[in-house]
């Protein structure tokens, strides 16, 4: 089965490059999408072929590392990114693409489950998407933050190795450090 990914203004100028998941799908994505990926962008960087950009469409490039549920996020995600050269015409523009850009991160961050958030921040970090690293980073932080020790322990799958005796007594000297946690 093989996935493509929408251009919401289809050219036939934009060059795609193939990009292929762990669980073998392809995404057919545009060449400036990809490119935000410095994964993506550094293999062609390491390629002797000086023909092999031109190639970017008939070249698969594995990502073995990203499930296509995964990539189609970032995908989506990169699309709503601004292009690193491209200057808005006026202020206002300017302002409701930032404004349509935060409308669709709050919908994204809103249909994600925990676990899922944590596999968007090992791709984004695997492929060197800073932007999608640094916004799904953050997310992670504002789902943990004024959580208990607990809630944390479990959400990272980490095993408690204190004594019982030895968090009573870290609780009891630190205290103010259990003040307003939600204990959920």
């Amino acid at each position: 089965m093989s996935n493509t990914s929408e251009n919401p203004k289809p050219s036939s100028s934009s060059a795609k490059m193939t990009l292929k998941t762990s669980d073998n799908e392809l995404f057919e994505v545009e060449e400036a999408v990809a490119m935000k990926f410095c994964t993506v962008k550094q293999y062609f960087e390491d390629e002797k072929d000086s023909d092999v950009a031109a190639r970017g469409s008939t070249t698969v490039i594995p990502l073995p590392n990203v499930h296509s549920a995964v990539l189609a996020t970032l995908i989506s995600y990169g699309k709503k990114l601004p292009q690193s050269n491209a200057v808005a015409d006026n202020h206002e523009e300017e302002e409701t693409k930032k404004k349509e850009r935060k409308k669709y991160e709050q919908g994204l961050l809103k249909n994600l489950m925990p676990g899922e958030l944590l596999d968007l921040i090992s791709a984004a970090n695997y492929l060197d998407f800073k932007e999608g690293l640094e916004f799904f980073n953050q997310a992670l932080a504002d789902h943990i933050q004024n959580k208990s020790v607990e809630y944390v322990r479990k959400f990272f799958g980490i095993k408690n190795d204190y004594e019982p005796h030895e968090e009573e007594k870290y609780r009891e000297e630190y205290a103010w450090a259990f003040e307003g946690v939600d204990e959920d």
